[in-house]
């Protein structure tokens, strides 16, 4: 064996099944040794969660329990599916299979297609833009680039959440989705996209697992040769899995239970795509017997990072945060997180950039440092700050701000404007730079205010926002420029981000930073309007948003800078505000008390099947199962976090006191202003009406209704009994 082999490139492989277990510690060691049965692994951030499965796999299949060829694990990247390859390589597990979901439903398609459809499998395409670009030109609908780009996401939503063409306006409705365009003419275009494709003869991404799906349902000849195949299966980031990969997993399981699932809802981002964190809820209620283990030592981050993480979901709310997991830091102490306020957002970019430099100067290398934004519309003016530092820096998960299309296209029109602007009436009232950016960008699709919702067009109109904002700053530091000294300076700053990106500092949205870690990390932007988003309304969405900020403090491992600006501009108001989420956690401010540690500690639970051959109980003290929640009308087991909060189905009829109901929102509507909250932090709307519904005479009653919980008892709960029972409210609450 050569010395390169005991390289950390080429670490050994374990010697036998026991070495394999060496190094865990003694909650990954229990995911790693249940290789029966269904189980659960709640991983929170930096907890080792891939080495813990991986290790589960290469110890059963090093042990001569699992065959290599009958393991499938899934994950959602390539990037994550390789890297689950290469560990299970070196610990030593030769020939598992570790793939996307989407990657391991085409290799079945393609072997069953010719069995049971006949013929070739259709064509795949690879980008879908195209196909719904002509279909709305079948339809006479005019799409811009970025209401193209938003319908074709709003096709891909509808597909993995087994929508059709004639529910998506209901279903779209239902989610509270900001539809681009109206539903029906969304539903229109998704009709004609699927016509052209049967006319084409070809599929797209989602087509793969619908097909399958299908195949699998059709045919029971095929899904018993794929359960013959794969008697294991481990899915990784279960709380991003969508209805349709759920469909076509249970498919592959059939009446098995031999499935591990890992993930974190407090890591749910992506519910936009149609991802759910309800299956990894679910999970006990599906399978009572399942295994429960939660990892909650943090190997990433220092003590006082994940004190802040914890900090965040501590005020959080909702069925995610009902199950959070609270960590605990593995690593020596550091430096505690900096909180820093700008008058505005230049002078904010400017001292990341200085910041940034001095760490760079003391060590620490760029590829350890990164910058997380919002949107990334933001990217530019931090692309400038790090570029006049002499900073490398490199883009992730977007094109840089200069090679957008909607900027480019931007930027030709503004030097055209510069060279024949006397001709072009949308000028003649423009009587200084800023109001000829306006009325030239007025024509790319620019408007004073912005668009209602999320997406490409709102990316779109970021992006021309932040030109006209460029131009106002570049208008009050040099009088009497005109248009023709803004398109060279404009030229200027394009030309100078263009150096190699090797080794550089990240610049990346926080949804393209999930993943990923740095020694130091800024969080920028972190205010109201931007953190929460402006289009962010609904209680959930406020929470997503929340996890998301969750995401990215979690992905420093040392050093944690966040920062936030007063106002847009020099010289601009000071209305802006810091993120509500770090309210009681930075210093100086006041906030919610954080809640205990719900679900938070370590351990494993062990499920017990009434029956078969894993019926007997293991050693150990036997802990309390929740049953499932049902209907109290109609007995339907419930899984929906607002029907478990109601004890009934949406449909079964209420028996709520409508009077009741009125009084405890009056009363929840003056508490919110005295502790100036939102309403849904005293009690959600579900809340109150399971409290209106139930009508509880005491502490005892009022405490098991859901949403409810100790704090809430201590705080609420004189008031809403004696609401209940039809007395004044005796004084004004305690604050927290």
């Amino acid at each position: 064996m050569t010395a390169a082999t005991h390289s950390p490139l080429f670490p050994q492989v374990p010697d036998s099944a026991d070495a394999v277990l060496e190094g865990l510690d003694p909650e990954q060691r229990e995911v790693a040794t249940a290789l029966h049965g269904p189980v659960c692994v709640l991983a929170g951030a930096g907890t080792g969660k891939t080495r813990a499965i991986t290790h589960r796999i290469a110890y059963g299949v090093r042990a001569g329990i699992l065959q290599p060829s009958s393991v499938l694990a899934v994950t959602f990247t390539n990037r994550a599916a390789g890297e689950m390859r290469g560990r299970l390589r070196q610990l030593g597990a030769v020939g598992v299979q570790a793939r996307t979901f989407h990657s391991a439903a085409l290799r079945q398609l393609q072997y069953f297609w010719p069995k049971a459809i006949g013929g070739p499998l259709p064509r795949l395409v690879d980008r879908k833009v195209q196909l719904v670009a002509d279909a709305a030109a079948a339809c006479r609908i005019r799409l811009d680039r970025g209401e193209l780009r938003d319908v074709t996401s709003e096709i891909e939503w509808s597909k993995v959440t087994q929508t059709v063409p004639a529910d998506y306006a209901p279903a779209a409705a239902k989610a509270g989705r900001e539809t681009p365009r109206d539903p029906a003419e969304i539903a229109q275009l998704y009709s004609a996209y699927e016509e052209l494709k049967r006319e084409r003869g070809v599929i797209d991404f989602e087509d793969v697992l619908l097909l399958t799906v299908a195949v699998l349902q059709d045919r029971h000849d095929v899904a018993e040769q794929v359960r013959a195949q794969y008697q294991h299966f481990v899915v990784d980031e279960y709380q991003d899995v969508s209805p349709l990969q759920q469909r076509l997993l249970e498919l592959w399981l059939g009446d098995r239970e031999n499935l591990c699932v890992v993930g974190d809802a407090s890591q749910t981002i992506y519910s936009f795509t149609g991802a759910t964190p309800d299956h990894l809820l679910d999970f006990r209620t599906r399978h009572p017997g399942a295994t429960v283990v939660k990892l909650v030592r943090d190997y990433r981050s220092t003590p006082q990072v994940v004190h802040l993480a914890n900090g965040l979901l501590a005020q959080a709310r909702g069925r995610a945060a009902d199950h959070r997991l609270e960590l605990v830091s593995q690593r020596a102490p550091g430096p505690e997180p900096v909180f820093t306020e700008y008058t505005d957002e230049p002078a904010e970019a400017l001292g990341a950039a200085q910041r940034i430099r001095e760490l760079i100067d003391s060590g620490v290398p760029a590829s350890e440092i990164a910058v997380l934004f919002r949107t990334n519309s933001q990217s530019e003016t931090y692309e400038q700050a790090l570029a006049d530092a002499g900073v490398p820096y490199q883009l992730r998960g977007a094109e840089r701000f200069f090679d957008r299309p909607e900027v480019r296209k931007a930027i030709a029109a503004l030097r055209a404007a510069a060279r024949f602007g006397g001709n072009d009436h949308l000028l003649d009232d423009a009587v200084d730079l800023p109001s000829q950016v306006r009325a030239v960008l007025s024509g790319e699709g620019w408007t004073s205010e912005p668009p209602a919702g999320s997406g490409a067009v709102r990316e779109r109109w970021e992006s021309l926002a932040a030109l006209v904002n460029l131009a106002q700053d570049f208008a009050a530091a040099r009088s009497g420029v005109g248009l023709a000294e803004l398109v060279v300076e404009l030229d200027e700053r394009a030309g100078a981000q263009h150096a190699p990106t090797v080794q550089g500092v990240t610049l990346a949205s926080l949804h393209s930073a999930k993943g990923l870690e740095w020694d130091a990390v800024f969080l920028v932007g972190v205010a109201e309007g931007m953190m929460p988003i402006t289009y962010a309304k609904t209680d959930e969405q406020i929470e997503e948003e929340r996890r998301l900020l969750y995401v990215g403090v979690t992905r420093a491992r040392e050093r944690l800078h966040l920062s936030w600006a007063l106002s847009r501009s020099p010289g601009g108001r000071p209305n802006r505000r810091p993120s509500r989420f770090l309210d009681g956690l930075r210093p100086g401010s006041t906030g919610t008390a954080g809640r205990g540690s719900v679900g938070g500690s370590g351990g494993v639970e062990r499920g017990f099947p009434a029956s078969g051959p894993r019926a007997a109980a293991p050693a150990g003290p036997r802990r309390r199962q929740r049953s499932p929640a049902r209907c109290r009308v109609c007995g339907r087991t419930l899984t929906d976090a607002g029907e478990m909060k109601l004890m009934r189905c949406e449909d079964c009829p209420s028996d709520m006191d409508e009077g009741l109901y009125e009084r405890l929102r009056e009363w929840r509507a003056e508490q919110a202003r005295r502790s100036g909250q939102p309403a849904f932090c005293v009690f959600t709307d579900k809340t109150l009406m399971a409290i209106a519904e139930s009508a509880p005479e005491d502490d005892h009653e009022l405490a098991r209704i859901p949403g409810v919980g100790m704090r809430k008892l201590g705080r609420y709960g004189a008031d809403v009994l004696a609401i209940c029972a039809g007395r004044e409210v005796a004084g004004e609450q305690n604050q927290d």
